[in-house]
């Protein structure tokens, strides 16, 4: 019976703390929304631990986990990611990263939401070499919309 309690316990503490991890790398798995100024819809974001803003969202209507990245020209979405998500290659262009020149591949998102923001017809970019699950939420998103950093809150607005 000691060994079946301590296993219980052991699950118990895997399961909380596991949690706890996540909810530190994406504290906006539950959108916070609220009503702005002439009431228009605002979506707030809180900083992960990292500094980063980590967001749940979807692509047509798939959920899918954003990063926001004001340094991205485009939505940068990873191979294996885009063929769960039954995005289809288009053309190669180059592209410049931290880790330096690469090939991605055009895709059209036929939406793209955060919350209540959603916009249509977004250009996005498969990128095979970028090993992540989420999603790079670039500028061809966010040059739609308006955004303020406040402290460790991001305020999204369309």
């Amino acid at each position: 019976m000691q060994v079946l309690a301590w296993i219980v316990l052991l699950g118990l503490g895997v399961a909380y703390f596991g949690n706890m991890l996540d909810e530190q790398y994406n504290p906006n798995q539950s959108i916070e929304v609220r009503q702005g100024e002439g009431g228009a819809q605002e979506v707030v974001l809180q900083r992960n631990r990292f500094g980063h803003y980590v967001t749940t969202g979807k692509i047509n209507g798939k959920a899918v986990t954003f990063m926001l990245d004001t340094g991205a020209t485009g939505v940068a979405i990873s191979e294996a990611l885009a063929g769960r998500l039954g995005l289809k290659k288009g053309r190669a262009f180059s592209t410049q990263t931290a880790n330096g020149i690469g090939t991605s591949y055009a895709a059209k998102l036929d939406s793209v939401s955060v919350g209540p923001i959603r916009l249509y017809d977004v250009q996005a970019g498969i990128t095979p070499g970028l090993l992540t699950e989420e999603i790079l939420l670039g500028m061809s998103f966010l040059k739609h919309i308006e955004f303020t950093q406040r402290g460790d809150t991001l305020i999204l607005r369309q």
